[in-house]
């Protein structure tokens, strides 16, 4: 089994992964914190009223910059530094939310957005964080990341509407430039320098690309995200208008905080026992599909109670009890079902279809809500039809096998990989296996409760 001095991150890792986890939650406390105050916003905005539809649009614009650009950055980074890359991307986000900032019209706006999604610097931020640590703790860094972009999209909702109101949107958007350049000094001033090397398991590998993109288990995942996230952004363009509705004004944009502390404080407690289930009762795709369920009846119960502040209340603690949930499961459900050695590709294919659907919820949502008819519902019917295709294809999903990856060094000179190979899969617990002589790594999905990883150890030849 693992001892604890091989599963503990030293005070380099501890120090590296917390700078690279600020960074990324620096730079998406800017992109959610708007989220709930952007709708409002943006119909005061010259043209906002002609061209309704932008407003959507401009919502979820960053996401499909961020689909095209994550990849070639994360490439780039291969080529000329990790450092550097993630430094060009941040400055073009801060440009992006000074173009935002500075923006009197609904246009320059969306250009603002465009901008921002284009600085798309996660691939490169996993890159250098697998350089950074060793292989058997890097499952441990991607939970701190994890852990940090849940804490950051959590304290934007609760944060977003008293900073509207103490310094605008405005002064959002010039905060959020503020902060990409404390992540450049965070990341040139913490964050030591290394070399840059290929991690299989945290970046596209275009060489199995195709294989992940016929995997229909992976294929469900991806639609899974996709339909998630375009439904969270086709929300958050009308539920801030349902709330300050000037017909049935249920709650002030200052006071919007009241509603979503507790909404999110609840789900995060009510999410744990759902999660230890799925997991450690090994009932996930169980936990996953009632998540979809709860995700369904929490948007049907918006669309039939939008004029109660009690109703509205329930239903988002519903909407972000199941939203949590798949956050936590689907990145889980992808490193299941994935090859060893094809994660990074799944997870880049995975992030794609994320980011593409926060364009495409802000797009739906932009083109189904009419301003003069406060068709609010139209909305909130559209995404739970989304969520209902999406939980009659969860339905037909494999029950996941309860692997994790494990990677270790691949000794100098070690030439028969294929008798590695075998012996290692004779091994309890060792359940597929995959050896890369070129990166010097060996990939192994393995039941963890069954799992010696000495033996493991002894058999390739190498040490903690």
């Amino acid at each position: 089994m693992m001892t604890v001095a091989q599963n503990v991150l030293d005070r380099r890792e501890r120090r590296s992964i917390l700078a690279l986890a600020g960074i990324f939650g620096l730079r998406l406390l800017g992109l959610f914190l708007v989220l709930p105050v952007f709708s409002v916003y943006a119909h005061g905005l010259r043209g906002a009223f002609n061209h309704p539809a932008l407003i959507g649009i401009a919502l979820g614009a960053y996401g499909l910059t961020q689909a095209v650009f994550q990849i070639p950055f994360g490439k780039l980074s291969d080529r000329w530094g990790r450092k550097p890359v993630i430094a060009a991307g941040l400055v073009i986000f801060a440009i992006g939310s000074v173009i935002a900032a500075q923006a009197t019209s609904i246009e320059w706006l969306l250009v603002g957005r465009v901008v921002q999604g284009a600085g798309a610097v996660a691939a490169a931020i996993i890159a250098l964080t697998a350089d950074l640590v060793r292989e058997e703790r890097w499952t441990k860094a991607m939970a701190v990341i994890g852990i940090t972009i849940g804490i950051s999209f959590s304290v934007s909702l609760v944060l977003s509407a008293p900073l509207a109101h103490w310094i605008g949107v405005q002064g959002i958007f010039w905060l959020t430039a503020a902060l990409s350049i404390l992540a450049i000094g965070v990341l040139y001033g913490v964050i030591p320098a290394v070399p840059a090397r290929f991690h299989r398991d945290a970046e596209m590998n275009p060489a199995v690309l195709g294989a992940v993109l016929r995997d229909p288990d992976l294929l469900r995942l991806d639609f899974g995200i996709f339909a998630l996230h375009t439904g969270l952004t086709a929300l958050f363009v009308v539920l801030p208008l349902v709330l300050i509705d000037p017909k049935h004004p249920l709650l002030s944009q200052a006071d919007q905080w009241m509603l979503y502390l507790p909404v999110m404080l609840l789900s995060f407690v009510a999410m744990v026992p759902l999660i230890v289930i799925g997991e450690a009762k090994r009932k996930l795709k169980e936990v996953f599909v009632l998540a979809i369920a709860i995700l369904v009846a929490a948007v049907v119960w918006m669309a039939l109670s939008s004029h109660s502040l009690w109703a509205i209340a329930v239903a988002l603690f519903l909407f972000f009890l199941g939203f949590n949930v798949l956050e936590a499961s689907l990145p889980s459900l992808v490193a299941k079902f994935s090859h060893p050695g094809a994660k990074g590709t799944a997870t880049g294919v995975y992030t794609t279809a994320e980011f593409l659907g926060a364009f495409c919820g802000g797009l739906l949502g932009g083109l189904l809500y009419l301003p003069g008819q406060r068709n609010y519902s139209d909305v909130f019917w559209a995404v739970a039809a989304i969520y209902i295709i999406w939980l009659a294809i969860a339905l037909t999903m494999r029950r996941p096998r309860y692997v994790a990856t494990r990677i270790f060094s691949l000794p100098e000179g070690q030439k028969d990989i294929q008798n590695l190979t075998q012996q290692l899969l004779h091994l309890p617990g060792v359940a597929e296996v995959a050896i890369f002589p070129d990166e010097g790594a060996v990939y192994c999905k393995v039941e963890s409760k069954i799992f010696d990883e000495e033996r493991v150890r002894a058999v390739i030849g190498v040490t903690a």
